[in-house]
């Protein structure tokens, strides 16, 4: 009997029908591909426990001069900094203004517009939307400095534990975020209110705000449409990525200081977290799509699983959408709610080295890459703080692959398979299941799961068939190109 070989791409392929998705993997979640074969992603380990009350939106890691590591977080109410033994500390300003726990759409009276919606109906789901709170943080040398946008002053926490962050002096207030360049000016985003406008310090003094001959301070308001809700240092530039479309700010020295220019339109960003840079560019999720800003310009990603992710997620809550750059995997990541959820509890990555998709369910509400601790960090959502990449652990959540439906047989034909060749690095971690159909709409059949032997008897009759492999130990282990043993079993 012939064997038939099942060579699947790396990567999910979510858009469509079940028919546009044969041959591909399907679904999936915790799992990756290195070099074309399936492996599980790396566990965690919990590092600090209850960081803060409210789930963490903003982490941002550093050492000081001293080499001491820092992590720091943000949440709706709380302003937390860590050591890397875990001791924490609340540097809360006491005169903080709460911000938001989740996004709120307020649409009683005054919140919407006189006449919108028909008499009789339920109100429709629009009006003023209030963010859920996100921070910027960034280090100005060894000193912190944050932003909240429910806040909106720019604070700096100078490394003593017995103090709060404190306001940063002269610097504009009712900002939506910050961030420090390479050049080290202190850019306020969104500045003094304004939507549309960067103020940034002089350089290396973020006390002098006002534009002198003297100094390099200055401001600009974006000939934009939109608001800006995100900016990264990227290339010797920094990006600055509104939720229209996206400028570049470049350092010309005075007395113009800096040069803007817009380098993509229609480009969007979909949260105030939602942008990561890694060394061939910066990647952000916008409201129907994922772009990529090269150095130059802005193009956007096609992807493999848009259906799927921008079917199904929660619009009211778009504003807990963040993202990190999983480096040494070369992947970006966002976490995002799904539309059954408040929270976040699904992410989607790209892997920008080998060019596909990959899709799954993780609750993580804000995190850092590996750089200044070995391992990346991320937040659940009760505030604990996590090493990830490491072991094998992953609590109670599944790890699985499954692919859409694979022709068996040509034309009409049935095809009755007898035993499957698996193709695994370590054989038992594993556990294979196949779903059969003799048409596309007929009822399907399971079978398994199997333990692979090398062959497996397996037996099933069918036309197309879909597989499934379940991590079942927590383990190192890889799956290639499995093959079946089929011979063709009549029509039906």
């Amino acid at each position: 009997m012939p064997l038939i070989p099942l060579d699947i791409p790396a990567g999910f392929y979510r858009n469509g029908t079940d028919l546009e998705q044969s041959g591909r993997w399907r679904d999936g979640s915790l799992v990756r591909w290195r070099d074309g074969s399936l492996r599980p992603i790396g566990g965690w380990e919990e590092r600090i426990t209850s960081f803060s009350t409210d789930p963490i939106r903003g982490m941002h890691t550093w050492e000081d001069l001293g080499s001491t590591a820092w992590i720091a977080g943000g949440s709706a109410s709380e302003l937390i900094v860590s050591t890397a033994s875990g001791i924490t500390y609340d540097i809360t300003p006491a005169t903080l203004t709460t911000g938001l726990v989740d996004a709120q759409v307020l649409t009683g009276f005054g919140n919407s517009f006189f006449g919108t919606g028909f008499f009789g109906q339920p109100r429709p789901n629009y009006g003023n939307y209030s963010e859920a709170t996100t921070w910027s943080l960034d280090n100005w040398g060894e000193y912190l400095v944050a932003c909240s946008p429910n806040d909106g002053r720019l604070l700096e926490w100078q490394l003593n534990t017995a103090a709060d962050a404190a306001p940063i002096a002269n610097a504009p207030v009712n900002n939506s975020g910050l961030i420090v360049t390479e050049e080290r000016f202190l850019f306020a985003l969104g500045a003094g209110g304004n939507p549309r406008k960067v103020q940034w310090s002089d350089r290396e003094d973020n006390t002098t705000w006002s534009p002198l001959s003297t100094n390099e301070a200055g401001d600009i308001e974006l000939q934009t449409s939109g608001q800006i809700m995100q900016g990264i240092r990227t290339r010797g530039q920094t990006l600055i990525i509104t939720d229209v479309d996206a400028h570049t700010a470049r350092y010309l020295g005075p007395p113009y200081v800096y040069g803007f220019e817009r380098v993509g339109t229609s480009c969007g960003a979909i949260s105030r977290k939602s942008a990561s840079d890694v060394d061939i560019g910066v990647f952000w999720m916008g409201q129907r799509g994922f772009f990529r800003f090269d150095g130059n310009s802005v193009s956007e990603i096609p992807c493999d699983v848009h259906d799927y992710v921008f079917g199904d997620i929660n619009p009211a809550q778009i504003s807990k959408v963040w993202s990190f750059a999983n480096g040494q995997f070369g992947e970006i990541w966002w976490f995002y709610p799904s539309a059954a959820s408040l929270e976040i509890d699904r992410y989607v990555a790209f892997d920008y080295k080998e060019g596909h998709w990959i899709i799954g369910e993780l609750s993580r509400t804000s995190g850092v890459q590996r750089g200044v601790f070995k391992y990346p960090l991320m937040a659940s959502i009760g505030a604990n703080i996590y090493d990830h990449e490491i072991g094998f652990n992953v609590d109670s959540y599944n790890i699985f692959a499954e692919t859409g439906p694979i022709s068996i047989g040509a034309g009409d034909q049935v095809m009755r398979v007898t035993d499957l060749i698996p193709d695994e690095l370590t054989q038992g971690d594993v556990g294979v299941t196949f779903k059969t159909r003799f048409h596309p709409n007929d009822t399907e059949r399971t079978y398994g799961p199997y333990s692979p032997s090398n062959p497996t008897s397996v037996r099933f009759t069918g036309r197309q068939v879909r597989m499934r492999v379940d991590g079942v130990s927590p383990a190192a282990w890889r799956v290639g190109n499995m093959r079946i043993e089929a011979k063709a079993g009549g029509r039906r």
